[in-house]
């Protein structure tokens, strides 16, 4: 292996490293501010959030990889003044469109909370979150820029400080705030302030590594030749061209996941009061139905993780023009999302009670979180379907696919939320994740055929599920019966629901494998994870093939 390929590898780990750790902070986090702050404290935290992450997204998302393929680009052509150029724009061109967006958000935090249903409790939050737009955008050109010299540390290490940071103010505010009386406005608030926080020590970092590496990056440029510099300074506007050229397509894809929770934060509220349900009533039942996110994202975890380590090697194939192959490897991602996706949902659906009970003290929406359970299969097959799409050149597709889905989810908030309140809402986000994820497998049917034999995976892979759900539902029986008598009805819970999670997976995991659903060729194309599975497999004799 070359030194090249090295340090190619170590960056990529090094980033994915950041980003499960990230994301892992993300999926819980809500959990305990939750506990701290009760339903009233969750709608003010997610009506908010939302808002911000998509106008960050529209400000910076794309922009980081188009940098650094940019600069990437002009080093390598020897053309060093240019690439401190286009640094210079883009971080200049970021900060004025997020100081804009400052603007927006600071002084019309007035309209777009009475827009989202209570200004009352939500004015002040979002004035506190508009000042991580002074920062982020200029966090993004930076961490861009040093992608493009091919260090990938100050990204990671700045993501990670970030979120930590972010996550330590959300939950110290929050519990300091409501332990003084200030009540759930202020804690609300102090939470999404964390953006800030977060956001000021991420460019802590990235400024240090700059001071840092100053003297090394000033020798590697002169050790790069310079024979390719354009003698002409490139224009602001073709600078400006090209990052958007680059930037807007995954600028698109990143915008609808915001977009979806947006759609909640200016509906559900609203057509609970407008379906008669009182200002207040309206908030506790927003606060119960933001619950689901968090259990969500937990659910669908490590299904992405281990679908999307495939989707690299689809690109590869379609690049090497390598048709069976990039149909294989689509087949092998696609199948691998659905076995760990449908157990997850099913699995999340059964024991929702109990879980909701174990981190949220009560059952309050247990029936909407039930069916928010699916959104993890849907979720996840449109995330994996999305990258064999791109891989194979159609970038903006599925960024259309899920717009239309945040379409249909608007028009199934309107006339569900009226008639089953909650419910509806969960059903409503089901139902748009799962239109957008049709479309994404519709769109490869047509480009590469049929990828699933019905036979061979779907009657088996039923059949697994259904001893998995009758497995967990027995548990849960027994458990019940063992509990009723103790004091701590959360502590119940909880026994109740980690065993069902507990017998779910060895029973589905059994299952999967005695049925044939999942052989042992076809875990050793997975990268990385076959080669560690397959050995422990095969000690507890279960694979075939």
């Amino acid at each position: 292996m070359t030194e090249g390929k090295q340090s190619f590898v170590k960056g990529a780990a090094i980033l994915g490293a950041a980003a499960f750790f990230t994301k892992l902070l993300g999926a819980v986090y809500k959990i305990p501010y939750q506990n701290i702050t009760g339903n009233e404290g969750m709608f003010v935290y997610q009506q908010v959030y939302p808002l911000y992450s998509t106008l960050l997204t529209v400000a910076t998302a794309g922009f980081p990889v188009a940098v650094s393929k940019l600069v990437s680009e002009k080093l390598a052509g020897g053309d060093i003044q240019g690439a401190r150029r286009l640094f210079r724009v883009t971080a200049l061109s970021l900060s004025l469109t997020g100081f804009l967006f400052f603007i927006l958000l600071f002084f019309g935090a007035p309209i777009l909370a009475e827009w989202m249903g209570n200004r009352e409790l939500l004015t002040l939050p979002i004035r506190a979150v508009s000042f991580a737009l002074l920062i982020v955008p200029l966090i993004s050109a930076i961490r861009g820029y040093f992608q493009g010299h091919q260090n990938m540390t100050p990204t990671a290490v700045s993501q990670v400080a970030e979120q930590g940071i972010r996550v330590a103010t959300i939950l110290f505010l929050a519990w300091w705030l409501m332990s003084s009386g200030a009540g759930v406005v202020y804690a609300g608030t102090g939470a999404v302030f964390g953006a800030f926080t977060g956001a000021a020590g991420g460019l802590a970092v990235l400024l240090f590594y700059w001071r840092r590496n100053r003297e090394a990056r000033q020798q590697w440029m002169n050790r790069v030749p310079s024979g390719h510099a354009s003698s002409e300074p490139e224009s602001v506007r073709r600078i400006l061209r090209q990052l958007a050229a680059l930037s807007i397509p995954i600028g698109l894809g990143s915008l609808v996941l915001p977009l979806l929770s947006l759609a909640d934060s200016f509906t559900v509220a609203n057509l609970l009061e407008a379906s008669g349900w009182s200002q207040s009533a309206a908030v506790e039942g927003k606060g119960v139905y933001d619950r689901g996110q968090p259990l969500i994202q937990f659910a669908s975890f490590f299904a992405t993780a281990l679908s999307l380590s495939i989707v690299p090697a689809v690109a590869e194939a379609q690049f090497r023009r390598n048709e069976r192959v990039t149909v294989d490897r689509s087949s092998l991602a696609l199948r691998l999302t659905l076995l760990l996706g449908l157990p997850a949902s099913l699995g999340l659906a059964i024991i929702a009670l109990p879980t909701n009970v174990m981190l949220y003290k009560d059952s309050s929406g247990s029936v909407a979180l039930a069916i928010l359970a699916f959104t993890s299969l849907f979720s996840t097959l449109g995330m994996t379907s999305s990258g064999i799409l791109q891989g194979i050149g159609q970038v903006v597709l599925p960024a259309r696919n899920l717009l239309i889905g945040v379409g249909v989810k608007l028009g199934l908030n309107a006339i569900l939320i009226p008639l089953m309140d909650i419910r509806g809402a969960a059903l409503a986000t089901v139902g748009g994740y799962a239109i957008a994820t049709l479309l994404n497998l519709i769109a490869l049917r047509s480009r590469m055929g049929m990828l699933f034999n019905i036979r061979r995976t779907g009657l088996p892979l039923l059949g697994a599920n259904l001893l998995m759900a009758g497995g967990v539902a027995i548990t849960l029986r027994g458990i019940f019966w063992i509990t009723e008598d103790w004091e701590s009805l959360r502590a119940a819970m909880t026994v109740a629901s980690l065993a069902g999670v507990a017998a779910g997976a060895a029973i589905y995991s059994v299952a999967l494998f005695r049925m044939g659903v999942l052989t042992r060729s076809e875990l050793e194309k997975v990268p990385k994870v076959g080669e560690k599975l397959i050995p422990v497999l095969d000690k507890l004799h279960l694979l075939k093939g």
